[in-house]
């Protein structure tokens, strides 16, 4: 059984910038629901303690790639996926891959939060039970409170976490799914449009969130809200009608969109 390492990195925040190093990469990715192309041939890299985000109008493709980053259209019977993601130069569409030690690594924030029907302390404690992280109780509780301080919601749930999860409000869930997604030590952290059913105060929470984590964690955003992508974002990838548009950093996206289709959507021409 291995024991989790508790590094102070783990327990505070680190000032790391994009390292320059290559996380995950994507090759010609192509997805297919039936006999529909629904994203057609992404090229992308993606580099280690970015945060990137995804943006362009309603079904460009932008989540159906972001499930491609951790075999979420497994899920999906008539979906298929062809082209290469690689993370760490490893394929992880390889059959010999574990699926369950691959989602460890690239963890998922979802759209709408959706805690476990369990106590706050076993939200938390549920991953890393299951990948046999922990051999004690004590070790437990520190990655329970590790994972809820790194979210930012250790001070508010401290003591009450044998209370249901389910009773928190909408944006303390889901930064309890964040610190979730957390507790198992995620290489890469995927969310998919994270506040858009948050109100104003639990979205800035979350922004704020999102920029403390990249220090630790590589982040890849969908989000309908161009504001957001340009607050949070170190690059930024424009998707219109499955296909990659433009990829660029997000200052240069936002002020100097280099595809006039990039451009017509920044200035609300459609969208």
């Amino acid at each position: 059984m291995k024991t989790v390492k508790l590094s102070s990195e783990r327990l505070g925040v680190s000032n790391k910038q994009p390292s320059g190093k290559i996380k995950m990469s994507a090759r010609d990715v192509k997805v297919f629901y039936g006999e529909s192309e629904a994203l057609h041939g992404i090229d992308m890299d993606i580099y280690e303690n970015e945060v990137i985000a995804f943006i362009g109008p309603s079904g460009c493709g932008k989540s159906t790639f972001l499930r491609c980053l951790n075999r979420m259209n497994d899920t999906i019977d008539v979906a298929k996926v062809t082209g290469q993601v690689l993370l760490d130069e490893q394929d992880i569409y390889d059959p010999s891959l574990d699926v369950v030690q691959l989602r460890a690594r690239v963890g998922m924030v979802f759209q709408k939060p959706n805690p476990f029907p369990k106590s706050i302390y076993e939200n938390i404690a549920y991953g890393p039970r299951l990948h046999g992280l922990v051999e004690t109780r004590r070790e437990m509780d520190e990655v329970v409170e590790s994972s809820l301080r790194r979210a930012g919601l250790w001070e508010e749930v401290k003591d009450r976490l044998d209370a249901p999860g389910t009773g928190l409000s909408g944006g303390q869930q889901q930064r309890l799914c964040i610190a979730r997604a957390i507790a198992v030590s995620p290489e890469v952290i995927l969310m998919d449009e994270p506040c858009s059913a948050l109100d104003p105060i639990a979205t800035s929470i979350i922004e704020e969130l999102i920029d403390e984590l990249k220090g630790s964690y590589t982040l890849v955003i969908v989000t309908h809200n161009m504001q957001q992508a340009a607050r949070v974002s170190d690059k930024t990838a424009f998707f219109h009608l499955g296909n990659l548009i433009e990829l660029n950093k997000t200052d240069e996206i936002f002020t100097n969109p280099q595809d006039k289709k990039t451009e017509d959507y920044i200035t609300g021409r459609f969208g």
